[in-house]
């Protein structure tokens, strides 16, 4: 396989470019957002009345009237959450805001090993036995669960679905739905993640119970015991957004103008250290400081740990570290889902080199997918063995795990030209009976079948991506910001951008320049740090888990961040990706005096 990516350069429209440096935005940030389609200075702003507004959620305001009769009537209410971070996150908002509305509420997030996702028939019997629910709330799930609300339904339990998933051609026969993604839903974000769909709920759900008189003057506390001073004033909803934030970076939806004020507000609060005991406590035990926390935290250091307890174990873990009020018990929980998190990435490098072992005794080369399994394999850590097959060879890629009975699960991460939920759809019509039951999204998607029938979606996977596909589209492209001038290499830069809200469908910021190598050594054992030389700058650079030496010169892509060592703060690069550029003369090689020494240091 080709993996030898091609390096371009977005485009800025320069009237766009100029409208927001008239604003008074920063000449570097004006063309970093116009490369991402921002054409309006009010576009930049994440201020919370900008927020889309509530009214145009199909369904939205029938299903807060039927929580605030369900909570006049002393209903009781049972979330089902799914069992990842948006899952939870979006579970804790529920339990916390309904808590303080007054509710009768508790949750049950089903056991991935044991039921499976969603609101399966088995998952009602379970909460009728269990609890006794009057009413069953889905989020970050439902909207294919047809045989789980018949079942319900049966019982005589009223099911309200909050989800973002993408409907099938029909909707499972719910007392009510919202869904952005559903058919008649106007609601101009369809990027917004579970978390957020129950947040939206909540606000209307306020608004709701405002309207009957249901709070006293002043604010309450939000705290999870609705006995606590204070709670009988009207929540302040914004308390919540650090679990919208995380859960909306986590599940990499598109970070559009919406989920971009979401996250944005969200992230103040946590610098403000204004956050749950849980979320403190995940920061505290990851190292990394609250006051200064980035997306980049929330995607690559927070939801990692929160989903290791769903992938590893039970998510209700990490649902009680986001709702307990209890910091001493948040700090436990959070030390739990640390080393579950250990022992999820030593999991995942053993599943990594067998896959890799598999590719590379296979002639892939002319594949348009890849489709894996593995007897041996751990079902939670699937999606990530995916993802990063995916990242290394540009196909979509599906890992499969057994699942009992004679059934596997799989878990599949796709390029941008392929959307993996119409393809798995496609495939099902044409092979009946083939797939058990799939859901997903653009861009990941999970799917069951019997362990027979892998060699025969493996071929029907290849069929349906190669008639989607071209062979361009397998071409690994790095998009970049083009260069970085020498006079915006600077730390102040790297803070403003390190400050920003970056991830799915608004990229962080990389840019694309050529350096000599000054020096450079081994730390870790696997890292490789660096100076490079630019013009009149030498710069401190960085590879991670890269411990090749890097050529004389090179043509770098990279991130500018910041390096908080000893007491002092730097510039750094972080290198992702280097091609060797041929010296025009003499030019003294860096490769000749590699060191390899311990942690990172300065050179």
């Amino acid at each position: 396989m080709n993996r030898s990516p091609a390096i371009v350069a977005r485009s800025a429209a320069p009237d766009a470019i100029a409208r927001l440096v008239a604003d008074g935005i920063h000449p570097l940030l004006a063309r970093i957002y116009a490369a991402r389609g921002i054409t309006a200075p009010q576009e930049t702003r994440c201020a919370f009345e900008h927020l889309a507004a509530p009214e145009s959620m199909l369904n939205l305001a029938t299903m807060a009237r039927l929580l605030a009769d369900a909570i006049a009537r002393r209903k009781r209410l049972l979330i089902v959450a799914d069992y990842d971070a948006d899952g939870a996150t979006a579970c804790a908002v529920g339990m916390r805001a309904l808590t303080a509305f007054g509710a009768e509420v508790g949750y049950l997030v089903p056991n991935r090993f044991e039921y499976g996702y969603g609101l399966t028939a088995e998952i009602v019997r379970l909460a009728h036995a269990r609890a006794r629910p009057d009413i069953l709330i889905t989020v970050d799930n439902g909207i294919a669960s047809f045989d789980g609300v018949a079942a319900a339904n049966r019982l005589g339990i009223t099911v309200l679905i909050t989800d973002h998933h993408l409907p099938a051609a029909s909707l499972p026969e719910a007392a009510c739905i919202i869904n952005p993604n559903q058919p008649g839903c106007a609601f101009p974000s369809k990027n917004l993640a579970g978390v957020g769909v129950m947040f939206y709920l909540m606000l209307a759900l306020r608004a709701e119970l405002r309207s009957r008189g249901a709070f006293r003057a002043g604010p309450s506390s939000l705290s999870p015991d609705p006995s606590a001073p204070g709670n009988s004033g009207e929540p302040n909803l914004a308390a919540l957004l650090d679990l919208v934030a995380l859960g909306t970076v986590a599940d990499v939806v598109g970070l559009d103008n919406n989920n971009r004020i979401l996250v944005q507000q969200g992230l103040l609060r946590i610098r403000a250290g204004r956050l749950q005991p849980g979320v403190a406590a995940l920061f505290r035990t990851a190292g990394r400081d609250p006051r200064r926390a980035t997306t980049h935290d929330l995607g690559y250091t927070l939801a990692p740990r929160l989903n290791a307890a769903g992938r590893l174990t039970d998510m209700a873990l990490g649902i009680e570290c986001l709702t307990t009020a209890d910091a001493s018990r948040a700090r436990a929980i959070a030390g739990e889902l640390d080393r579950l998190n250990r022992e999820r990435r030593t999991i995942e490098s053993d599943m990594q080199d067998e896959a890799r072992t598999a590719i590379d005794n296979t002639d892939w080369s002319e594949n348009f997918s890849l489709s894996l399994f593995d007897p041996g394999w751990h079902q939670g850590v699937i999606g990530i063995v995916a993802g990063r097959l995916k990242d290394q060879f540009h196909r979509p890629v599906f890992a499969f795990a057994r699942a009992g009975s004679g059934e596997i699960r799989g878990s599949g991460r796709s390029i941008p030209a392929l959307h993996l939920r119409d393809a798995l759809d496609r495939i099902a019509v044409r092979n009946p009976g083939l797939i058990l039951k799939f859901g997903g999204h653009a861009a990941a998607a999970g799917l069951t079948l019997r362990e027979a029938d892998f060699a025969r979606f493996s071929t029907a996977l290849e069929e349906t991506a190669r008639s989607l596909l071209s062979p361009g589209d397998l071409k690994r492209v790095i998009e970049t910001d083009g260069t970085l001038e020498e006079e915006y290499c600077t730390l102040e830069t790297a803070a403003v951008l390190g400050d920003g809200v970056w991830g799915q469908g608004f990229p962080v910021p990389r840019f694309c320049d050529e350096f000599e190598v000054a020096a450079q050594r081994l730390v870790g054992e696997k890292h490789l740090k660096l100076v490079l030389r630019r013009g009149g700058l030498a710069i401190e650079a960085m590879r991670f888990n890269y411990p090749e030496p890097a050529p004389p010169r090179i043509r770098a892509v990279y991130q500018a961040a910041t390096n908080d060592y000893d007491g002092r703060t730097s510039l750094q690069l972080n290198i992702e990706h280097w091609e060797d550029v041929p010296a025009s003369g003499p030019t003294h090689s860096a490769r000749r005096n590699m060191s390899v020494e311990g942690p990172a240091d300065s050179l």
